[in-house]
């Protein structure tokens, strides 16, 4: 049984910082590209990070220099470092592992994030 579960969400201040972690199992991990989506409250989910079975990453242009996506195939834990968080950063974060050759797409539940004063 495959399962992505997010942990590491909450309420925090603007310029704050949290640090968002997903545990995968169920799966060959080291094969897939792991992401990061989010979405706010009447929204589309967006891709917010991403990092593939070779390291490469990207970024949504607006969280490029405050947000880091990492991966530890030994563990299947996949995470993203938030800082300078902004109340547009409120939203679900969502988990998403993708193996391309297979196309297979696994989600998580999700977890809150609320950027406020």
């Amino acid at each position: 049984q495959v399962q992505l579960v997010e942990s590491g969400g909450g309420l925090v201040q603007p310029g704050g910082s949290l640090r968002l972690s997903c545990a995968a199992s169920g799966i060959s991990f080291s094969f897939y590209s792991m992401g990061w989506y989010r979405q706010a409250p009447g929204k589309q989910r967006e891709l917010v990070a991403k990092i593939t079975d070779v390291f490469s990453t990207n970024y949504l242009n607006s969280v490029k220099d405050r947000f880091t996506i990492s991966r530890d195939n030994a563990r299947q834990m996949v995470y993203l470092q938030m800082s300078s968080l902004k109340p547009d950063d409120t939203a679900v974060y969502y988990c998403n592992a993708h193996w391309e050759q297979r196309r297979v797409d696994y989600w998580g539940d999700g977890t809150l994030v609320t950027v406020s004063s």
